[in-house]
């Protein structure tokens, strides 16, 4: 069985983009799940699949992510992996969908895992809001806060990979002319939106012809994006690599080490199991050789 990919809500796990796509897991937060649930629900997982990656957003409540440092713990495992991943709700919601595509090839949990990171710095991720009075996200300048309390205004934010905002204006171009968001993806993506209680077909009319992208695809709003936003008056969306020949080309085109901590495999600079940096692991092996 392939690497069961595990959320911490339901609403960030998107439509399969085809029939092998698996789904994920969901681990439900204390006041849905007792502990003794929770266990039991992890060691089936871990049993059925061998290995579990959990995606962590930063907005979860504190008890929820002691709970799954707690159930960790007790099961006595090093093959649950708990990934922090610091992307708006709907951007999160991709990135998984990336790892349950991926999940079926034949890639170690170890890569798995710390591919969390690669594939996270390709999506993009932004929302058409209504207010910026409370976003504390991206950058808001006086300006901007003070347009805000106007009932007409509407603002592009770009959160990942680089902050950016911008006034629209009646047209729906920006305020005062000039580009309203950032040069899109350089690569092939699809956009996924989904709609707050702001009227408006702007990302599926203007952003997504302006990105060029593939294909269009809209979603119900997860629960957490109004708090993530500031504002329930939004759209949001986010874009990103569709294709898993893409994908796996991507991942395995970075070159795999050994955690010697956990014996797992990894790319990038950090075990996805252990959290060990990889520049330790080094600093391990010249010190073992240097004996």
């Amino acid at each position: 069985m392939p690497t069961a990919i595990a959320v911490t809500s339901a609403d960030l796990v998107l439509p399969a983009p085809d029939r092998h796509t698996p789904g994920a897991a969901v681990l439900h937060p204390p006041e849905q799940l007792d502990l003794a649930g929770a266990l039991a629900q992890t060691s089936a997982l871990l049993e059925r699949h061998g290995h579990l990656v959990a995606v962590v957003p930063p907005w979860l409540p504190r008890a929820t992510v002691q709970r799954l440092h707690t159930v960790r713990a007790i099961l006595e495992t090093d093959r649950i992996a708990l990934l922090g991943v610091d992307l708006p709700p709907l951007g999160t919601a991709l990135l998984v969908r990336q790892l349950r595509q991926l999940s079926v090839c034949d890639f170690s949990p170890g890569v798995l895992a710390s591919a969390a990171r690669l594939l996270s710095h390709y999506v993009y991720a932004g929302a058409l809001l209504g207010s910026v009075a409370k976003l504390d996200r991206v950058p808001v300048g006086l300006k901007a806060h003070a347009r805000s309390w106007s009932p007409s205004a509407q603002f592009a934010v770009l959160a990942h990979p680089t902050p950016h905002l911008a006034r629209l204006g009646a047209s729906g171009g920006a305020h005062g002319g000039g580009t309203v968001l950032p040069a899109g993806p350089e690569f092939a993506t699809h956009l996924t939106f989904a709609r707050g209680q702001l009227a408006s077909d702007w990302v599926a009319a203007e952003l997504a012809p302006a990105w060029q992208v593939q294909g269009v695809m809209e979603n119900p709003l997860p629960a957490d994006s109004p708090g993530w936003w500031g504002t329930p008056k939004l759209v949001e969306f986010a874009a990103g690599i569709p294709d898993l020949s893409v994908l796996y080309q991507l991942v395995a085109s970075v070159r795999r080490e050994e955690c010697r901590w956990c014996g797992l495999e990894l790319i990038g600079d950090r075990c996805g199991f252990c959290a060990a940096p990889l520049q330790t692991l080094i600093e391990s092996n010249e010190r073992r050789t240097a004996r």
